[in-house]
């Protein structure tokens, strides 16, 4: 199975040199993508196609992290690290 940046690869591919199917997805993305990719994609979710041009870029933000500011800070700060030694010190 192609990962998901294969996949939007194969697809903008496509779109870049079929003008029918630049046509389809921007219409009914979840329809072309559905046919390209030979997949049955939930109705949950949803795909939104944008076209950039010369005057409009878009910018793709990835899902905001399910963790806490503490926990952030616990991780990125080494203090999980720090955590999981201590514990390991006191088994000894």
């Amino acid at each position: 199975m192609d990962t998901p940046n294969e996949m939007r690869t194969k697809i903008v591919e496509r779109a870049e040199t079929d003008a029918t199917f630049r046509a389809q997805l921007l219409e009914d993305p979840k329809g072309a993508v559905e046919a390209e990719l030979g997949v049955t994609i939930p109705p949950s979710l949803a795909i939104t196609v944008h076209e950039e041009s010369a005057e409009t870029a878009h910018l793709v933000l990835p899902p905001a992290s399910k963790l806490s500011e503490g926990d952030l800070q616990a991780v990125t700060g080494g203090r999980w690290i720090s955590q999981a030694i201590n514990r390991e010190i006191a088994r000894w």
